[in-house]
């Protein structure tokens, strides 16, 4: 992958978002209240996750009270997260967890983060950039689909593009992927329906020239 092209198109991204994701505008919370809201956000939009997240902590004020919580009382807290009941027993497990096994604290390393009930690479990814500052590249929907289009990978599955985009882009860009796709993914770069008209980085992106040399034609 030619990583000066790489650099130019998150240069341009940068230059296009000063505002900052969901999990971007907590970074500077706590490691474990960031594990949590991953998880929480995991299937739910982060409209409702930032709200549920605010509800939850300001109910259950440590790992402690949550390890300790009420099952019944946690999944009527975070109702609104959807899969609900999953998710507080998972939340619940993992508080258990780290008090017991970890001192507390979260582990800053992805073999120990996926050791973690409902933690898999996209959560573990999420919490080493989003809490530790540490290099990874979280996979979501917005990562998965961008990169794709870009041309970057032509994997299907979330695990094997995580995988592939590892393999193929310098560490020093890592930490920033997720964050800027995210937005990207949000503002222009839709799932379904790309406003690809008025994207800044459309002249490097294979979907753009490929959808566009086929209407030309």
């Amino acid at each position: 992958m030619n990583q000066i092209k790489v650099d130019e198109i998150l240069s341009i991204l940068r230059k296009s978002y000063k505002k900052k994701s969901m999990l971007g505008s907590i970074k500077k919370k706590s490691p474990f209240y960031i594990l949590i809201s991953t998880i929480l956000s995991i299937r739910n939009r982060d409209e409702n996750t930032i709200k549920v997240v605010k509800n939850l902590f300001s109910k259950y004020k440590s790992i402690k009270s949550l390890a300790n919580a009420n099952i019944k009382d946690l999944e009527r807290t975070i109702k609104k997260s959807g899969f609900y009941k999953i998710k507080a027993k998972r939340i619940k497990e993992v508080s258990r967890i780290l008090l017991e096994e970890y001192n507390g604290q979260v582990p800053n390393t992805l073999e120990e983060l996926i050791k973690l009930p409902g933690v898999g690479p996209k959560v573990a990814a999420c919490t080493l950039v989003y809490a530790f500052n540490e290099e990874e590249i979280p996979v979501d929907i917005h990562v998965e689909v961008i990169s794709k289009r870009l041309g970057w990978t032509e994997e299907k599955t979330a695990n094997k593009i995580w995988v592939d985009l590892k393999n193929k882009l310098h560490k020093k860009y890592w930490l920033y992927i997720n964050e800027l796709f995210v937005l990207h993914g949000k503002e222009i770069c839709l799932t379904r329906s790309p406003k690809c008209n008025i994207c800044p980085i459309s002249i490097h992106c294979s979907y753009y020239s490929d959808t566009y040399s086929l209407k030309s034609k």
